[in-house]
């Protein structure tokens, strides 16, 4: 571990607009003369790998992965009842958007909530689904991380909290 930085290779971390990634070091690289020490993040899943300078890492909103207790609010949140505004679909879509890039999972919850649809429930639009899919994915991913668990896996635990909630 460097001197400046609380991430180490091997942690798991969460960047707001890409979800959960793995540290796989800090390296130092020059850039326009100066010296940057930089965190790098893989991301398997999207095939990217993030470098964030480790005196932007707080204002970038990189983070630890949420604790289980974290988790557990933003699964509280999951089962609560959804809130859909009257608003147009444009502007809700705008904040389930903004909510799903903030990297918040209790905020992520809200839109994965909000959105499911059950079974006996009228169809979704497609951007609604492409929303819904976008935050269950994100929070599976975190979810994922924190209980040592598939992806897959994950993901079929949060939509049977959802049917549950919604039965």
């Amino acid at each position: 571990m460097s001197k400046g930085t609380k991430y180490q290779a091997g942690d798991h971390v969460v960047y707001p607009t890409h979800g959960v990634g793995k540290v796989t070091g800090i390296e130092q690289q020059e850039i326009a003369g100066m010296t940057l020490e930089l965190i790098v993040i893989e991301f398997d899943k999207d095939r990217m790998i993030l470098r964030v300078p480790v005196a932007k890492a707080d204002d970038s909103g990189l983070r630890k992965l949420s604790s289980p207790d974290q988790m557990k609010s933003a699964l509280k949140t999951l089962k609560g009842k959804s809130r859909v505004r009257r608003t147009m679909w444009s502007r809700r879509a705008q904040e389930y958007e903004a909510k799903i890039n903030s990297g918040d999972p209790v905020a992520i919850a809200e839109v994965v909530r909000d959105l499911f649809r059950n079974a006996n429930q009228p169809d979704q639009s497609y951007s609604e689904r492409q929303l819904y899919q976008a935050a269950l994915d994100r929070l599976a991913r975190e979810f994922a991380a924190v209980e040592a668990i598939g992806e897959e896996e994950a993901a079929e635990k949060l939509e049977d909290m959802l049917q549950k909630a919604a039965a």
